[in-house]
């Protein structure tokens, strides 16, 4: 069974950082694709960032050079690092991973990032 677990979220002042963690189990790892989408209430989901197998990593235009995307294959986990942090950055933010070989998509239970102004 493929889990997903968020953590990192919480409250932080407009201009500070958070670190958001996603672990993966029940599934080979390293050769997946990976990415963060958060939703804010009353918008739709929407892509922050990606990271393929290979380590070639996509960013939505409203969070680059501030947020990174990164992975520890050996510990199943990609990170996001979200420097200067702004108040429309509040959202749930959600973990995808896409398994390669299966084209399987799962989804973590998300995390709360809350900024404050």
């Amino acid at each position: 069974q493929v889990r997903l677990v968020e953590s990192g979220g919480g409250l932080v002042q407009a201009g500070g950082s958070l670190r958001l963690s996603c672990a993966a189990s029940g599934s080979i790892f390293r050769t997946n694709d990976v990415g963060w989408y958060r939703q804010a209430p009353g918008k739709q989901r929407e892509l922050v960032a990606t990271i393929t197998g290979g380590g070639s990593t996509n960013y939505a235009d409203s969070v680059k050079g501030r947020f990174t995307i990164s992975r520890d294959n050996a510990k199943k986990t990609v990170y996001l690092q979200m420097n200067s942090l702004k108040p429309e950055d509040t959202a749930v933010y959600y973990c995808k991973m896409v398994v390669v070989i299966t084209s399987i998509t799962y989804w973590g239970q998300g995390t709360q990032v809350t900024v404050s102004s």
